[in-house]
């Protein structure tokens, strides 16, 4: 494959010429988001109680700025924002909260995708991408639960699911378990308090500093939602906050999805995987409107992100530019073909490629 064997070649220089992050920039960044979407909650107090309909322009803004908020969080997760890493962590902390989402909970665990990235076998994707064999092994009924599952219409329900619900659950259940596990400590004897201490693993959190971070993130989270409640009333806020961070959730799973699950989209297994591969040939490149490449911080430029998540994303235009030679096997996807994108939701394990149910049955005929 030509493209893959020059991006080999070129690919040491690209990163070391764009991998380049700047704390002003980032702050600039950081400050463009968080003034305006602090605004818009000024404007709700102020414009909603009397004029009602004014909540749907400021609903559609918040939504956005919510999408920017969570963009910037993964890039902190990356330390690419900034050049300073106690910034890339207190802003990222900060948006994390924004988003309803531990951020280096979050972080961890979406560092193993770009581990991944086109090995279906190792991580399926947000929408838990079935083989086309286990697909066939479900019966009619399942197969259409799945299939109308993964509909875009579903998309601001998995996106309260994924943002508000799930971070929220699984903090309450790991709490639990740790107060059940110190519960036991009066019981057992002969122990110190490290020694039990040390005897506690979690099945919701992988290490003792994501426990902290969950604690922490929602102890701010909750506080917060007090604190705007009180403010603007809590009918008020739940409206807003609830609507703005589901929908800003279904952009985000939405935006994941199509930039990796697309018609004949590269997916193997651990044999034969090749991480750059997987960034030209599993990977788009999501075109947008000038406007929505701001709100979504350039994540469009997904091909390039995956080539080196240390390009910040105010490099990664000029980098995709520079480089557009080395990009022309990249799958363009426009504003138009996101719903036709999210029909491929089953892997194709023997020509390892995503396909759509209706071409896994006609192949199958």
């Amino acid at each position: 494959m030509p493209a893959v064997a020059a991006l080999k070649q070129e690919k040491q220089a690209m990163v070391a010429r764009y991998a380049r992050s700047c704390n002003w920039a980032g702050l600039g960044q950081c400050m463009t988001t968080l003034i305006p979407l602090a605004g818009l909650w000024v404007a709700a107090a102020m414009v909603v109680p009397t004029m009602p309909l004014m909540s749907v322009p400021i609903l559609g803004l918040m939504t956005l700025f919510l999408v920017r908020s969570f963009v910037l969080m993964h890039e902190c997760g990356h330390g690419s924002l900034f050049h300073t890493p106690a910034l890339n962590q207190g802003f990222g902390f900060l948006f994390g909260v924004l988003s309803g989402m531990p951020q280096y909970v979050w972080s961890r665990h979406h560092n193993v995708h770009h581990a991944t990235n086109g090995n279906w076998e190792r991580y399926r994707g947000p929408l838990a991408i079935l083989s086309v064999a286990e697909f066939d092994a479900l019966s009619p009924s399942q197969q259409r639960d799945y299939v109308r599952a993964r509909s875009i219409f579903l998309a601001p329900v998995a996106g309260l699911v994924y943002v508000l619900i799930n971070p929220r659950l699984t903090w309450i259940k790991g709490t639990l378990q740790w107060l059940t596990h110190w519960a036991r400590y009066t019981r057992r004897g002969g122990r110190t308090l490290r020694t039990h201490a040390a005897a506690f693993n979690s099945s919701y959190w992988d290490t003792p500093a994501e426990g902290r971070h969950m604690l922490l993130n929602n102890l701010v989270l909750l506080g917060a939602w007090v604190a705007m409640a009180w403010w603007l009333g809590p009918v008020l806020f739940g409206v807003l906050y609830v609507l703005s961070v589901s929908l800003a959730g279904a952009v985000g799973i939405v935006l994941f999805t199509v930039q990796h699950n697309f018609e004949h989209a590269y997916a193997t297994g651990d044999e034969g995987w090749c991480y750059n591969r997987a960034a030209i040939h599993g990977t788009s490149f999501l075109v947008l409107p000038r406007v929505l490449r701001w709100f979504t911080a350039n994540i469009g430029y997904h091909h390039v992100h995956h080539l080196s998540a240390r390009i910040p994303n105010y490099q990664i235009a000029d980098c995709h530019r520079s480089y557009s030679r080395l990009f022309k096997d990249v799958r363009r996807i426009g504003l138009a073909d996101v719903r036709a994108s999210l029909r491929y939701v089953l892997w194709d394990t023997e020509r390892e490629r995503l396909v759509s149910v209706a071409e896994a049955r006609a192949t199958r005929a």
